[in-house]
């Protein structure tokens, strides 16, 4: 299967999924297309599945008549991603043409340390 990384996608997911012939935006330079012509570009070169964490894709685009599936993941986080790469490759074979499959993935925040000193406790 043929399957490209967003570029919002750790590059290093590509090692995770060695059934699968994975390459990324940032490799075929098409960094900074918006959503409609990167979908257009990945069907006429032949993917899969494009693989994205951007959230607003499947309210802004209709996969219906796609020859290409898209597999969305809740977190760009390298960390979350690589534990979900199980996940991951479980979708990729769950797709087919047309078809949007969601990986929770988990997701990231940022905790706040409490400021720690002389009457800050």
């Amino acid at each position: 299967m043929r399957v490209l990384c967003d570029e919002n996608i750790p590059h290093r997911l590509r090692v995770l999924l060695p059934e699968h012939e994975v390459i990324t935006v940032a490799y075929l330079n098409w960094i900074g297309m918006k959503n409609g012509e990167l979908l257009k570009a990945v069907e006429e070169a032949g993917f899969d599945v494009l693989i994205t964490s951007e959230q607003g894709i499947p309210y802004q685009q209709n996969m219906d008549g796609r020859k290409l599936a898209m597999v969305m993941l809740s977190t760009p986080d390298w960390n979350m991603v690589k534990m979900a790469a199980p996940s991951i490759a479980q979708a990729l074979a769950a797709t087919a043409p047309g078809s949007f499959i969601r990986v929770d993935c988990g997701s990231f925040s940022r905790r706040r340390s409490k400021a720690q000193g002389p009457g800050l406790g």
